[in-house]
């Protein structure tokens, strides 16, 4: 068996130690929670690695690659011969697995190859870093463990600095819950785009619980799903069957075997709406970081990312700078693990003093600076940034007093201001903010006051819709007129599911939304809904 129930015991034990203190601020406490104990023995697995013989498929759960860099890529795959046990059906010693990239689909020119090792402390998860790569080369990868060989992916990496793309072409995905609905947009994003890159911006997975059936997927028979599913995540050993759920379809699979995925999280791959270290229900900070430090892991473990965002305890750096050539400089965001409380008890509320607080963080003051600096010494012609919830302003009413989302930027205008100011002072030409998190498609203009309509337009929001949660959907949902009519800078609102094209080139930024008929059901064709092009230099959201 691996090693999940004892590393779950750990985080329980070095809970009940500190008590109900603040852990991280004491000495080694972080360390100690969750992994210290629990790490890879590598001078073991030198000793102890060995092939393994497997009677089934290793790889359910498919390959992936990601964080493309001009010579390196991330390889990801984890071994699941019963991906809906504990364990996954493997042994509790490291295995080796052998790798290979190659310039060809069938792999008669090969350019990498080598041999990673799968630990159980990391449920058999292999990242894989090669470097040394071609820039701006589309490669294929593959494992083999024991006799068995992966399915193949397809890879490419980032242009070579300096250099300047004729264009790039990014898929943006967010808000996948299981059970409620098909990936279909995933079949079609596999099957028909040419990308750079899938930018993925968060609720990969949802925390509650799954029943027999799958909800929305209505399973019978023997596609029933076992009774572990049907609880709300908390520990490591459901963060980790989650992910196995989730991975274990054949959409999300061929999404990932497409193209380099760029990842991060927003709330519900830990839990619903937490903000920090504070949870959303009123249970004991240090009981809520040992569920956080148990959800960090299990990403990492399931994600195509670097060592350097491997967790330590309930910290991880997932803030992240990815540059391609000189078009495009991507900043990738973590909105959820360094913000302050949501103000005024969450939800849509008219604001306060306490929300209007200017020293109020949402990013923290680390990552505000690292933005800031990066900014500053940036070439490119697009700065993008990655990340979770709505920037821009929202009312959902057309007189005041008018609510505002305190989860998202609109609960932290302090912090919101000094990101735009940042861009002010860094004379960013070309800002484009990505979201995901609110399951509609938006196409936002972010301006410099948003009390005044007609102030400077200093940058666009491309807002993704969900992949399937909320159900099918509909083109304009009840508010629809109401939220076009209170928002001047929302140029365009669709309620249905799908993701979003993002083409940028030295001209312009266009977004075309993609949208499916419904999810409720698989086989829908996905449309154009609206396509919209913002002018190099000239920011704003016009109708392609």
């Amino acid at each position: 068996m691996t090693h999940s129930g004892s590393a779950d015991s750990e985080l329980r034990a070095a809970a009940r130690h500190v008590g109900r203190r603040r852990f991280l601020t004491v000495t080694g406490a972080a360390a100690a929670l969750a992994f210290a104990t629990n790490l890879p023995d590598t001078a073991r697995a030198a000793t102890d690695l060995r092939e393994a013989k497997f009677p089934r498929d290793p790889f359910t759960l498919g390959i992936a690659s990601g964080d493309p860099l001009p010579g390196s890529v991330v390889l990801w795959t984890r071994l699941a011969p019963d991906p809906f046990e504990p364990d996954s059906g493997m042994p509790a010693r490291p295995v080796p697995v052998h790798w290979e990239m190659a310039y060809d689909a069938r792999f008669r020119r090969i350019a990498r190859r080598g041999t990673a090792v799968a630990h159980p402390e990391y449920h058999h998860a292999v990242h894989v870093e090669p470097h040394g790569l071609r820039a701006g080369t589309d490669y294929y990868f593959r494992f083999r463990a024991g006799a068995h060989l992966s399915p193949v992916g397809r890879t490419r990496t980032a242009p070579a600095p300096g250099t300047g793309p004729d264009a790039l072409r990014f898929a943006l995905a967010a808000c996948q819950r299981y059970d409620q609905g098909y990936w279909t947009a995933y079949r079609h994003l596999a099957a028909e785009e040419d990308l750079d890159a899938v930018i993925h911006l968060g609720d990969y997975l949802y925390e509650y619980a799954v029943g027999a059936a799958a909800g929305a997927r209505g399973y019978t028979g023997d596609r029933r799903l076992p009774d572990h599913f049907a609880r709300e995540t908390v520990t490591l050993e459901d963060y980790r069957l989650r992910y196995s759920l989730y991975k274990r379809d054949e959409d999300l699979r061929a999404a990932h075997a497409a193209a380099p995925w760029i990842v991060t999280w927003d709330d519900h791959e830990t839990e619903n709406n937490y903000a920090g270290d504070i949870p959303e229900n009123s249970v004991p900070p240090e009981e809520f970081l040992v569920r956080r430090a148990a959800a960090y892991r299990a990403y990492w473990e399931n994600m195509p990312l670097r060592r350097p965002q491997r967790p330590h305890g309930p910290d991880l750096t997932l803030y992240r700078r990815l540059r391609f050539g000189r078009l495009a400089q991507l900043d990738v965001l973590d909105t959820r693990q360094y913000r302050d409380d949501q103000a005024n008890g969450d939800g849509w509320k008219v604001p306060t003093p306490a929300s209007q607080d200017p020293a109020r963080q949402l990013l923290g003051a680390t990552q505000e600076r690292w933005l800031a600096d990066g900014w500053r010494a940036s070439d490119a012609t697009w700065n993008v940034l990655a990340q979770q919830v709505v920037f821009a302003r929202r009312r959902n009413r057309v007189e005041g007093p008018w609510p505002l989302s305190m989860d998202s930027w609109d609960g932290y205008p302090g912090a919101r201001e000094r990101v735009l100011r940042a861009a002010g002072s860094a004379r960013l030409r070309n800002l484009a903010v990505l979201t995901g998190d609110v399951h509609v498609h938006y196409g936002l203009d972010i301006k410099r006051d948003f009390d005044d309509p007609s102030s400077r337009t200093v940058g666009v929001e491309v807002v993704t819709t969900s992949v399937s949660s909320g159900g099918d959907g509909r083109e304009r949902p009840a508010n629809w007129e109401t939220l076009m009519a209170a928002n001047p800078h929302l140029r365009f609102y669709d309620g249905r599911r799908g993701y979003t094209l993002l083409t940028l080139d030295e001209r312009q930024l266009r977004a075309d939304y993609r949208t499916v008929s419904h999810v409720t059901t698989p086989g829908a064709p996905v449309t154009t809904a609206a396509s919209f092009v913002s002018a190099a230099g000239d920011p704003g959201l016009r109708p392609a």
